[in-house]
């Protein structure tokens, strides 16, 4: 089960079977960041093509000694551009390929506007996600609710999404489904309609047990999205966002041309691909390493101490910068980030997340939180998380001061828009939104852990207290603990449930999150387990497009009230 490689394997498969000679790809604005995912422009190259185009851009250039390999979404404006395209051929030849199902009828369109006979293949390849890991896919959905229930064309792109991945991956589940959540009801009973309707797509060797779909919903765990990171590549995301593989450095003081947008992609960066899991202080240990090396070949004896260093070393180098290839731009990524950590206070403000998170100690974290709204450094956006977690933990302690806090937030001068969502974050998962005992026995099974790295200035320790309920969920999977009544069987599956299954899909409602990706890849390393999770959601989230999330579903939520 690997995402990147089913993806990889289907345009792999395009290029062959359109023979040798140049060739144009053909995409709409979903597959090109589908493609643009698993393959890098030179590495696509090689496989001979050697034009990018968009069917939107209303290039018309005809251009007869190129084939054109077509790789679309089955949209009505897609059949409709395509068939225009097909009566006015530019190109020589054209081999057709469709993310998903395609219905019979649209096929017979595209067959009675191919009057001059230039279409040599029309296929169904189900690479219709992104895939952002081996183990991690998304659909690109930012906003997911519509008040607390589907908009019908996002549950459409969820289902096909969805039964994209089992088909690219191969697999015929059975679906459990968080029993609390509407939504997570429908698209399970959705999904089951396609898996029913084309029985004969999921016609699949079964070896083993059977593979089993789990669908969540994000409300159950609004915590784990509020929270600061620590492992680099959640760290990132969360501090200047990655967008399709991509992070914009264009804000950085002095920043080069050639690094103002910023490709992290494990399959294109072998320095990314090592050390995307690590923590923080890690990173700068295995930066300033490397450094240690170079140094010693070319007989230089500066000292690095400080992130600072590292950034001063790289522009007095420039044959570094050659030899290390892209060792240099995660220097400057490294650099921003530990700026940022310092500037806006994220050491403190994050113990106290992870205490908030994991620990029962009322007093002490209103404390916490009172003095961290009242320091100048701490940003808006993270005073206002900061009593967003305290409300979520403390909503039925009898002492609860969110009232208060929320006054401080306001004489701080925090946003109207941050100040409401504190009570949209409760009405979007507070306790009665969810199943799971999100605050429950943590205090007794959650380690503190500190990492200290004394080698390099600058980053102290690193906490990694917090585990996503998901952990939970899916141990308890895995040791055949999970609750029918919690997460049911859609149907009668009595047969089903006494077998564990070894593969399992997991897909979040709402988003899934990087701290959740790396848990997942902790698990899939862990064979005492016996299980192998792929994991995937609407989007990735960090916290800022999660609060975007929580205030779009309020939003709805009131306007289907009035």
């Amino acid at each position: 089960m690997n995402c990147i490689l089913a993806v990889k394997m289907y345009i792999t498969k395009m290029t062959d079977e359109s023979g040798p000679g140049m060739k144009v790809l053909l995409m709409d604005r979903e597959t090109t960041s589908i493609v643009s995912m698993v393959y890098g422009q030179s590495e696509i190259q090689q496989r001979e093509v050697y034009l990018f185009e968009r069917i939107d851009a209303g290039n018309q250039e005809p251009m007869k000694h190129l084939k054109c390999i077509a790789f679309l979404r089955p949209t009505k404006e897609n059949i409709h551009t395509l068939a225009m395209e097909l009566r006015r051929p530019r190109y020589g030849s054209y081999y057709i390929y469709f993310s998903n199902i395609t219905p019979k009828a649209d096929i017979k369109t595209l067959a009675e506007a191919d009057e001059q006979e230039v279409v040599r293949e029309i296929q169904e390849f189900y690479g219709d996600f992104l895939a952002m890991g081996p183990h991690l896919f998304s659909l690109g959905i930012p906003i997911m609710y519509q008040g607390s229930g589907w908009d019908h064309d996002i549950l459409t792109r969820c289902v096909q999404g969805v039964t994209s991945v089992l088909l690219s991956l191969q697999k015929n589940p059975f679906i459990r489904y968080q029993s609390n959540s509407k939504m997570a009801k429908r698209l399970a009973e959705t999904i089951r309609q396609v898996l029913s309707k084309e029985s004969e797509l999921f016609e699949f060797r079964q070896m083993g047990s059977p593979p089993l779909l789990l669908i969540l919903d994000r409300r159950d765990d609004p915590v784990t999205p509020l929270l600061n990171q620590w492992t680099y590549q959640a760290m990132v995301h969360e501090l200047l966002s990655i967008n399709n593989n991509r992070v914009s450095l264009g804000h950085v003081p002095g920043i080069s041309k050639e690094l103002k947008e910023v490709v992290l992609s494990a399959e294109q960066d072998e320095f990314y691909a090592d050390n995307l899991y690590l923590n923080f202080g890690e990173i700068g240990q295995t930066i300033k390493e490397l450094m240690d090396d170079f140094q010693k070949r070319a007989k230089s004896n500066r000292k690095l101490e400080s992130i600072q260093d590292m950034k001063n070393f790289v522009e007095a180098y420039p044959q570094f910068k050659k030899m290390s290839g892209t060792v240099s731009k995660h220097v400057v990524l490294v650099g921003e980030l530990a700026s940022l950590m310092e500037r806006h206070n994220l050491l403190e403000v994050s113990e106290t997340e992870q205490e908030l998170a994991c620990q029962e100690a009322h007093s002490q974290h209103l404390q916490h939180v009172k003095r961290l709204i009242a320091n100048e450094k701490v940003r808006h956006e993270d005073a206002a998380k900061l009593v967003m977690l305290y409300s979520l933990r403390y909503e039925n302690h009898s002492n609860n001061d969110t009232s208060g806090l929320i006054e401080s937030l306001k004489r701080r001068g925090v946003s109207d828009r941050l100040v409401k969502m504190v009570r949209n974050v409760i009405e979007y998962g507070g306790a009665h939104a969810r199943q799971s005992d999100l605050f429950g026995q943590q205090d007794a099974v959650v380690q503190v852990t500190k990492r200290f790295f004394k080698d390099l200035r600058g980053v102290e320790n690193v906490y990694t207290q917090h585990k996503p309920l998901l952990v939970g969920t899916l141990e308890d999977l895995a040791k055949g603990r999970i609750k029918e009544s919690a997460f049911p069987f859609l149907g009668n599956n009595n047969n089903a449930a006494t077998k564990r299954p070894q593969d399992v899909i997991v897909f979040i409602i709402g988003g899934a999150t990087y701290e959740e990706a790396l848990s997942v890849h902790q698990m899939n390393q862990t064979s005492s387990l016996g299980i192998r999770v792929i994991l995937g959601g609407s989007t990735i989230h960090n916290s800022t497009t999660f609060l975007n999330e929580v205030d779009a579903a309020s939003t709805k939520s009131r306007s289907q009230n009035l």
